[in-house]
């Protein structure tokens, strides 16, 4: 989005680049969100929770879920309840606490995680990845850091 071009007037910097973010994150989950519906028939909230079960060497907790996840504890619970229905994931309890809960991907969720995985980086190619290059990709990393640090009290 350039400065000429920016839809919200003559901003600050650090407004346009804020409203940059607020950009960049809207307009390419919903083009994610597009590809993954289409092909998948997998809302992008889904994709993101199979992600974080995806990479974890660990079971995950449907809460240990709503802490990695953007989205909010309810729906990390009716994204479970709607891929256990789909037969992409499985509840099961844990065996050193019985109140607690573990989630883990099936093997058929693993399939269809691979398969929309690929969509997703067909879809993000054009727009991101062949956009941006090493440098790039290394200085959002060191925003990314330091907008993930916690605010000194």
């Amino acid at each position: 989005m350039s400065r000429s071009t920016n839809p919200f007037g003559d901003l600050a910097a650090r407004d346009h680049a804020f409203y940059g973010l607020v950009w960049a994150s809207a307009t390419l989950s919903a083009r994610v969100d597009r590809a993954l519906r289409r092909a998948h028939d997998l809302p992008l909230s889904w994709f993101e929770v199979m992600l974080w079960l995806n990479t974890q060497d660990d079971v995950l907790s449907a809460s240990d879920l709503g802490a990695k996840t953007v989205l909010s504890r309810s729906q990390v619970s009716r994204v479970l309840d709607s891929l256990q229905a789909r037969g992409l994931v499985e509840r099961a309890t844990a065996p050193h606490d019985a109140r607690s809960v573990h989630i883990v991907l099936t093997p058929t969720g693993r399939t269809i995680f691979a398969a929309a995985d690929t969509t997703r980086r067909e879809a993000l190619a054009e727009v991101f990845d062949d956009r941006l290059d090493d440098t790039d990709i290394a200085a959002l990393e060191a925003i990314w850091a330091k907008l993930k640090q916690d605010p000194v009290p």
